[in-house]
């Protein structure tokens, strides 16, 4: 008995031994038909092979160069030592200089047209106007200040000019201000007489601040000072002073003279020949008060001395 060779199924039929397998004719292309590529994932044309060329030589041209470039540092570096890294400067640090060198030009410019005005006569005093005079002429006033014409405004002292007017006797207090472009202005204050005092060369008035500032005839109704040694420093002068500034004006216009032997003992007498006994200078607002009350009344001596129980007689 013969057996099935080994690995073949003993099921399925026995091949004939005359069919055979037809065998593979490999045909040649037509020269028409153009010739296909190789199945060869590997390969490259011209072109690939031509680009790949060029980006060998360029890697090769610039790793040469950064060879080079390191080469170059590193003989810097041992020349001059290490490179310090530049820092970016700061916004603002470019602004704050820009700012500065504005500033710098601006003060440049403002020193430059100072200088031009202090030195030359583009704005000088070619007039010089004098306010608030009364009783004091004002050649007087121009004489005193002493400003020469086409003196440069910024040349002009206004200080000093202010000092040399307040030596009138008549002026309480000078200000003098430059008025741009040709302009001095000279406001003067004089003194107010308050009362008026006999010496033998004529009458002698004196201010609010007890000053003995002119030797002229009285104002209508200025009431007569009756003390030992009047002036700015005399402590009777202020106090009588004092009555009189406190008084209201329509009883300050009554009084024909006020005696002040002493701060204690001060005495009014009025045009029309009633007497007010005044005493010290305590509580002064309120014995004017009650004064002008006390004067509606009839009587010829008024006492305020003590202003809680003023009396008439």
């Amino acid at each position: 008995m013969t057996l099935p060779p080994s690995g073949s199924d003993p099921d399925q039929p026995e091949a004939a031994p005359d069919e055979a397998t037809p065998p593979v004719v490999d045909e040649a292309p037509s020269p028409d038909q153009p010739a296909a590529p190789p199945e060869d994932e590997d390969y490259e044309g011209p072109r690939r092979r031509a680009r790949r060329e060029r980006e060998q030589r360029r890697a090769v041209k610039d790793r040469a160069m950064a060879i080079e470039e390191a080469r170059r540092e590193a003989k810097r570096r041992v020349v001059s030592g290490p490179v310090q890294e530049v820092t970016p400067v700061p916004r603002g640090a470019v602004r704050g200089l820009k700012v500065l060198v504005w500033s710098a030009l601006l003060s440049v410019l403002a020193v430059g047209l100072g200088l031009l005005l202090y030195f030359t006569p583009i704005m000088s005093a070619r007039n010089v106007v004098v306010v608030g005079l009364e009783a004091i002429p004002q050649d007087e006033v121009l004489t005193a200040a002493a400003v020469v014409p086409g003196t440069p405004l910024l040349q002009v002292d206004t200080d000093a000019v202010a000092e040399r007017v307040a030596t009138i006797r008549r002026v309480a207090s000078a200000r003098v201000q430059r008025e741009y472009p040709s302009s001095l202005r000279i406001t003067v204050v004089e003194r107010i007489p308050v009362v008026v005092k006999d010496y033998p060369d004529g009458p002698h008035l004196f201010d609010r601040d007890g000053v003995d500032f002119a030797t002229a005839p009285p104002p209508p109704n200025l009431p007569y000072l009756e003390t030992a040694t009047p002036g700015p420093n005399d402590p009777a002068t202020k106090a009588a002073l004092q009555v009189m500034l406190a008084l209201p004006p329509e009883v300050a216009g009554q009084v024909g003279r006020i005696a002040a032997p002493s701060v204690a003992s001060i005495t009014l007498t009025l045009i029309d020949g009633r007497v007010v006994v005044w005493g010290t200078t305590d509580r002064t607002d309120e014995k004017a008060l009650k004064l002008a009350a006390l004067l509606t009344q009839p009587g010829r001596t008024y006492d305020v001395s003590s202003p809680d129980l003023p009396t008439v007689k």
